[in-house]
């Protein structure tokens, strides 16, 4: 469903009919952690929001027990600007707990199914928010995305997830997982509907310091669009994302655009470098959640007891591994080892990235290497880490990229994944439109 043909299909007077529906139909599904009871005034196009962004008056629980009641007394700023130009809030979406995970799996309330199979998982750690658009339940929905979590389940889901630059969109609001590295985005069904509700939430917020105001200039219609394919990408990927990836540059390939082989940076490292910068991140705003200040707390004898009686029953075991990981990282003794080295490969990362795009407009690669799992599949935490290897490397430079649904032989949807030069975003949309076309005709 797009906004128009929402707009098209309901207006005021049926509104609660369709909430009716959605609650109904998303029994099976389980892509909403909360909705709202009557919509009967509301004006507008609804959207669902992951239950990681603040909203006022409503239950917002990052997917964790320790903040089963808590309710926010304002709204990010995402969302004021959202209902300031015409959407209105439907409900809050099921995550992976604290934005920690690759498959909803990791909710402490049920794990969200993926509409295209209710036997696959849905992503992560913004499955819900994908679900509610791939059900159709919403036309556009937001996410946010810290290692991928909003193009990996996009990717699953078979709709577009888009992850902007670090700080093109406000994150004032937004339940913090990791600070340098979290950011807000968006699901639709395609690129038009996308770039409405990303020009409806980005710009320079005085509330959040890292934002800033996008520069407007575009792609030139007369310019021929240069992509690059970092070299051995295809490596370790299903015989399904092979396929889609290569009908995809064949298709493109047909409709003018023109492709490179550009250095591949190690991925691997990449991987390894984000899973030392943000378990570390995750230690230190985690330790606001000790029954002191809000949420959920323990009966405790002393301070201690009350800290560690209350992480250890409403914490669950994601939150718990990345924290320990984090806090050794961060340790004496151990600080410089892995903190202070992953930094200066994280600055690698982005010294890489700043000279290829100096010859291509945009990178191409898978969104995942696989497609969407079944639920229960994946027994350990490095085989969901592993899941990660596409989107996290973009994440460790702030770029925007963009998840887009590819032809494939398969019934389950695969996404190719498009990344721009940091703040690029509009240059991104505005070629992934093209793209967009060029494989529907395909």
């Amino acid at each position: 469903m797009t906004i128009n043909d929402f707009e098209k299909k309901y207006n005021k007077e049926d509104i609660n009919e369709y909430l009716a529906q959605v609650k109904e139909q998303d029994k099976k599904i389980n892509s909403f952690l909360y909705l709202k009871k009557d919509l009967s005034k509301e004006i507008g196009v609804p959207i669902a929001i992951k239950d990681m962004i603040s909203t006022k008056g409503i239950v917002t629980t990052a997917g964790s027990k320790i903040l089963e009641n808590y309710i926010p007394p304002y709204n990010a700023t995402v969302i004021d600007k959202l209902e300031r130009n015409g959407y209105f809030v439907i409900g809050k979406t099921n995550m992976d707990e604290f934005a920690m995970g690759s498959s909803t799996e990791n909710s402490a309330y049920f794990t969200t199914k993926n509409p295209k199979d209710l036997s696959l998982v849905p992503g992560g750690s913004s499955g819900g928010s994908a679900a509610a658009v791939s059900a159709g339940f919403v036309p556009v929905s937001l996410g946010t995305d810290t290692g991928g979590s909003i193009r990996q389940p996009a990717s699953f889901c078979g709709i577009v997830g888009f992850c902007p630059s670090y700080g093109a969109v406000s994150r004032y609001g937004v339940i913090a997982m990791a600070s340098s590295f979290d950011q807000v985005g968006v699901f639709a069904n395609n690129i038009k509907d996308t770039k409405a509700v990303f020009d409806t939430i980005r710009g320079k917020d005085e509330k959040d310091a890292t934002s800033f105001d996008l520069p407007s200039e575009k792609v030139s219609e007369s310019n021929i669009i240069k992509i690059g394919i970092p070299e051995n990408i295809l490596e370790g990927v299903s015989k399904e994302v092979k396929i889609a990836f290569e009908n995809t540059v064949t298709s493109l390939k047909k409709n003018g655009i023109e492709f490179v082989q550009v250095a591949n940076t190690n991925l691997q490292q990449a991987l390894a470098v984000y899973y030392i910068l943000v378990p570390s991140e995750v230690s230190s705003n985690l330790a606001r959640f000790d029954g002191v200040k809000y949420g959920k707390r323990e009966n405790a004898e002393d301070l201690i007891e009350l800290y560690t009686k209350t992480r250890t029953k409403y914490l669950g075991s994601e939150p718990k591994r990345r924290t320990i990981i984090g806090t050794y990282a961060l340790s004496a003794g151990y600080s410089d080892k892995y903190y202070k080295k992953a930094n200066i490969l994280r600055q690698q990362v982005k010294d890489y990235y700043t000279k290829i795009f100096e010859s291509v407009d945009l990178i191409m690669t898978p969104t995942t290497p696989t497609t969407a799992f079944k639920i229960g599949a994946v027994q350990t935490p490095i085989e969901l880490y592993l899941g990660d290897i596409y989107t996290t490397v973009t994440k460790l430079a702030g770029l925007p990229a963009i998840s887009i649904p590819a032809n494939t032989n398969d019934k389950l949807p695969v996404g190719i994944q498009f990344i721009a030069g940091h703040k690029k975003d509009l240059q991104l949309l505005q070629i992934s439109e093209k793209i967009e076309q060029c494989l529907q005709t395909y």
